[in-house]
């Protein structure tokens, strides 16, 4: 896994979200952003750490901070997590995994002694000239908008 680092820059994307409305990364060129990536909707810590981020949505934003959320889940998925738990960020689906495989956040995983390739958990913090500032690999769901609110 080849992870991006602090200094490199936001790679070139264009994904749609849960509303099928296209992101691209030009269209966040000058602004600051914090990108997520979570392995699966509706798993128990993918849904602790979006509400926590929804629940502190408001701060991150008057920080100046546009979120977005990433995983291989389709829209349709996508969709119900983010109607289920009243999300006001897009999931982008990366179906193909090219944003997911660009950031270096796709690879070798264990769970109960079974190995696998999965979506490693990781928080991307990204200035307003498209530069990485910050990573989080060691994300604690439960506690991720206390994390990065400490960084930022």
């Amino acid at each position: 896994m080849n992870t991006l680092k602090k200094g490199d820059k936001l790679p070139i994307f264009a994904l749609k979200d849960q509303n099928g409305i296209m992101h691209k990364s030009i269209d966040y060129q000058g602004k600051k952003i914090i990108i997520f990536f979570y392995p699966k909707a509706n798993t128990p810590g993918c849904t602790a750490e979006v509400c926590d981020l929804r629940d502190n949505y408001e701060v991150l934003k008057n920080k100046g901070y546009n979120l977005l959320g990433v995983s291989a889940d389709n829209e349709k998925s996508q969709s119900k997590f983010s109607q289920k738990f009243q999300l006001p960020f897009p999931l982008l689906a990366d179906v193909d995994k090219e944003l997911i495989k660009s950031f270096g956040v796709w690879g070798k995983k264990k769970f109960m002694g079974r190995e696998y390739d999965g979506i490693h958990r990781s928080t991307f913090i990204i200035n307003e000239k498209g530069v990485v500032t910050f990573i989080f690999d060691k994300v604690k769901t439960k506690e991720h908008s206390n994390q990065i609110l400490d960084v930022i």
